[in-house]
């Protein structure tokens, strides 16, 4: 658990000198999920850096909420899949690190363009319904925005899973309560979101998603409730902004960057561990 933390910490100083260096992107959320990419990536998921992009034999991922690109591509290149000096050119011309994940650019890990926020459950679906049709046993992960279920196309996607018995998929929602204009309670009061995701006939888990030991132990739960003929999902409580105490349950940071006092106040609170790019 140490080497994870450690991972974490490093990750995160990734996220701030990003965004502070393309002077644009999205840190709050992408600190928030911080530690779920970790597990992930580093434990989780069986993955292998030397990308191919029909993932046959292997765990794969779709993004949904396609603004947390700093923590996805921090996560990637510190996993192998691309050389972690290319971080520098986060959002800069002609980058293939774009402010969301683009598939035209050829980006090692990244299956589908996002940032039309609400499609990646659909497409997650699609890949896991395709595992099934290929008698693959793998698994089809996915994150999600509590804000993005705003989106309709969510709630067809999951019934769509629950009456096709999709259960080779596991779907994170990150649940902060908070989007780009204000909390979700203000912009549209989501209610109870395990009752709904029951509702629609998904096995659901609520966890911390900033708690290590707690978010693995759910991980492996959800990973032992797969092929029983229900879609899995964890409702994965988090603290936007994680890490940064002036950045933390704060929505203004949804997509901000950091001045440079800002990112050094930021950076003096997140120790590194593994050596910056």
């Amino acid at each position: 658990m140490a080497d994870l933390k450690a991972i974490a910490s490093q990750i995160r100083r990734d996220i701030v000198r990003m965004v502070h260096g393309a002077a644009s992107g999205h840190p709050g959320g992408s600190l928030g999920c911080t530690d779920f990419f970790t597990l992930l990536y580093f434990e989780v998921m069986k993955h292998d850096p030397k990308f191919s992009m029909d993932g046959k034999n292997q765990d794969i991922f779709f993004l949904s909420n396609g603004h947390i690109s700093p923590v996805f591509y921090a996560t990637l290149a510190r996993s192998g899949y691309f050389d972690i000096k290319e971080l520098y050119t986060f959002r800069k011309l002609n980058s293939r690190l774009q402010g969301h994940p683009a598939t035209a650019e050829h980006l090692p890990g990244i299956r589908i363009a996002s940032g039309s926020l609400g499609q990646g459950m659909s497409a997650a679906i699609g890949a896991a319904l395709t595992k099934k049709l290929n008698k693959d046993s793998n698994i089809v992960y996915s994150l999600h925005g509590d804000g993005e279920l705003d989106e309709g196309q969510n709630w067809e996607a999951l019934m769509f899973a629950n009456h096709h018995k999709v259960d080779n998929l596991i779907s994170t929602v990150d649940w902060n309560h908070q989007q780009i204009d204000g909390t979700t309670d203000h912009v549209m009061n989501l209610g109870n979101i395990r009752q709904k995701f029951e509702a629609f006939g998904w096995k659901t888990l609520e966890t911390n998603g900033n708690d290590l030991e707690a978010l693995r132990a759910t991980l492996q739960e959800a990973k032992s409730l797969t092929g029983k003929g229900q879609p899995v999902s964890i409702l994965m409580h988090t603290v936007m902004g994680k890490g940064v105490d002036f950045m933390e349950n704060d929505h203004s940071w949804h997509g901000t960057a950091p001045n440079d006092e800002q990112l050094k106040k930021a950076l003096a609170q997140l120790p590194e561990t593994l050596g910056d790019y």
